[in-house]
């Protein structure tokens, strides 16, 4: 698990991080305390990856409205 601050993460980097939190949870092989540390980055790193992605669709939406096409998108599947 990296010590990188998820805030300072790409999309890309906090999703490959995230990959890697949900394998490490669905092996199993953690003591308690480090399921709950690896669960609780693992939802800081969701929320971050939701907040990217809503940022991304909203200026989507501001492009295609500045070019009079319509707007309004849909949640990416998952988050």
């Amino acid at each position: 698990m990296t010590d990188k601050a998820v805030a300072d993460m790409s999309f890309e980097d906090a999703m490959a991080a995230l990959e890697a939190v949900v394998t490490q949870l669905e092996r199993g092989e953690v003591a308690l305390e480090q399921s709950i540390a690896l669960y609780e980055r693992g939802a800081q790193l969701k929320a971050h990856c939701a907040a990217k992605l809503k940022s991304a669709e909203e200026k989507v939406e501001l492009i295609r409205a500045a070019e009079g096409r319509a707007t309004g998108t849909t949640l990416a599947e998952g988050m």
